[in-house]
């Protein structure tokens, strides 16, 4: 067999970089931990223009650029997306833009609803933008073109998450309210298309039933980042656990201590990063 070349050794070596609009997508990068715990991960929350789905078209293919940009010069191995927002709105300009390898959160999320679903009624609970690209419905029926896919925005559910209510009153109206109009439709499988999501299951859960499967795509991402990195000869040899760093463009402190609740993880290593910086990478 041959041995890995002295290039592929060093790229090895490089981080796993990750980006989202906040804390959500530490969600993701739980998955990644634990299902590769050999990994170094740079982890960027773009905190203070958080939440990206209230956002333009245009506001996320620049944000999703200038994060990208920086994790380049991190550098990183390969780039998660870890944020529905800005995967529906921005990957394929990514891809095209950037040498480094790029995955997306929607299609693992779409794969495995597809391979779930029974009676081939997928139901989405998502942000504003990610409903209205379209995203979604154009995975499921990249995959299944005869699947019924029924979308439900949720504006401000984020917020809510990202100020560490998992169990309010308030937060538990504003879920039954969203919930109620999908689960008129009857799907058997519904997709949380948004990181923070996984933070609620139990809620959803109740309120859309328990003949409902959840599907949490952050597993499915973990399993797509695994193969691409085994496939591509990248995947780090080294025995010890791997560590990691994180970035946020807000209240470092607020991200520190809000954000070990999401990653389940203490995060120690937290820089500020300024949007100065990133408007020098790439300008609006």
């Amino acid at each position: 067999m041959t041995s890995p070349s002295t290039d592929q050794r060093d790229l090895a070596a490089l981080p796993i970089g990750m980006f989202d609009s906040g804390m959500g997508g530490l969600t993701v990068l739980h998955e990644c931990l634990v299902t590769l715990p050999g990994e170094n991960f740079a982890y960027v929350g773009d905190t203070a223009r958080f939440p990206y789905g209230e956002k333009s078209r245009e506001e996320l293919e620049l944000f999703a650029q200038q994060l990208t940009a920086f994790l380049e010069t991190v550098p990183v191995k390969l780039v998660v997306v870890a944020c529905y927002s800005a995967t529906s709105a921005a990957l394929p300009l990514l891809q095209e833009r950037f040498s480094t390898p790029i995955v997306g959160v929607v299609m693992p999320g779409a794969r495995a609803a597809v391979q779930t679903s029974r009676y081939r009624r997928i139901g989405v609970l998502a942000t504003e933008a990610t409903v209205a690209s379209g995203a979604y419905p154009r995975a499921i029926h990249s995959l299944d073109g005869g699947a019924e896919v029924y979308q439900q925005a949720c504006p401000g559910l984020v917020s809510f998450i990202e100020d560490g209510d998992v169990a309010s009153q308030a937060l538990a109206d504003a879920v039954r309210g969203f919930t109620a109009p999908l689960k008129e439709k009857r799907p058997d499988v519904v997709i949380m298309g948004c990181t923070h999501y996984p933070l609620i299951a139990p809620m959803l859960q109740r309120f859309l039933g328990r003949d409902v499967t959840l599907v949490n795509p952050a597993t499915e991402i973990a399993l797509e980042v695994e193969g691409i990195l085994q496939r591509q000869g990248l995947a780090r040899a080294d025995d010890r656990v791997g560590s990691y760093r994180f970035y946020a463009t807000g209240d470092v402190e607020a991200f520190r201590t809000i954000g070990a609740r999401f990653l389940q993880m203490p995060l120690t290593r937290v820089r500020k990063l300024s949007l100065d910086a990133l408007g020098t990478l790439v300008a609006p």
